[in-house]
């Protein structure tokens, strides 16, 4: 049986270029755990791994490296262009990203971690991981600044960045599940302070459940 948890689970979610990524430093720096579901669906696709080989059982030899390793880029054109294929991709790959989530749960509860675990996972509540959570933070920004980001990182041409932005869930409708917003379309002090504010308010909200 799971040891149970002395800390807060907290699902960290938002859209492209919005500044998860930025947020969720903050958070490590200020002392919480994080698991990233992006480093996750990197280790289940390792080869050799079973989510790999029924991905290439699915999709072929096509979608490797010549050193056996994912062409992340190539499936990602597959099933970027197919509702159907990405369906079959996120059957293989989401059991076993939940899998390991659940796994370092039950390692930080047997540890007995008394503070806040953020699960920072863009697609958190198209997923329905979100129902797993104890509170729910959604990162924010308006889409112009996506957009300039997106051309700023990827390179991608203003067209293509609406695309990408439009191909997600909205942030709005997000929004409506969130418990809390980081608004991080200002400068990065002002993310900052509330990303400080919002630390202080879980460890609140943590220390009064303890007391219980």
């Amino acid at each position: 049986m799971s040891a149970p948890r002395k800390f807060l689970l907290v699902g960290l979610t938002g859209g492209i270029a919005t500044g998860k990524s930025t947020v969720s430093n903050m958070l490590r720096g200020l002392g919480a755990e994080i698991i990233d579901a992006d480093q996750l669906a990197r280790q289940v696709v390792e080869p050799g791994e079973p989510a790999w080989r029924e991905i290439v059982e699915k999709f072929g030899r096509d979608v490797l490296n010549p050193d056996g390793t994912l062409d992340r880029k190539k499936l990602g054109a597959i099933v970027f262009a197919n509702p159907e294929q990405r369906k079959r991709l996120e059957a293989i790959t989401h059991p076993a990203i939940r899998a390991r989530v659940k796994a370092r749960v039950d390692e930080l509860a047997a540890r007995g971690f008394a503070g806040i675990v953020f699960y920072d996972a863009a697609i958190l509540i198209e997923a329905l991981g979100h129902q797993d959570m104890d509170r729910i933070v959604v990162v924010m920004t308006d889409e112009p600044t996506q957009v300039a980001r997106l051309r700023g990182r990827d390179g991608a041409d203003d067209a293509e960045g609406r695309r990408k932005i439009a191909s997600q869930m909205p942030l709005a409708e997000k929004a409506q599940l969130a418990d809390y917003v980081i608004d991080n379309s200002g400068d990065r002090e002002a993310t900052a302070e509330q990303v400080r504010r919002l630390f202080a308010t879980l460890m609140g909200e943590l220390a009064s459940r303890s007391a219980t």
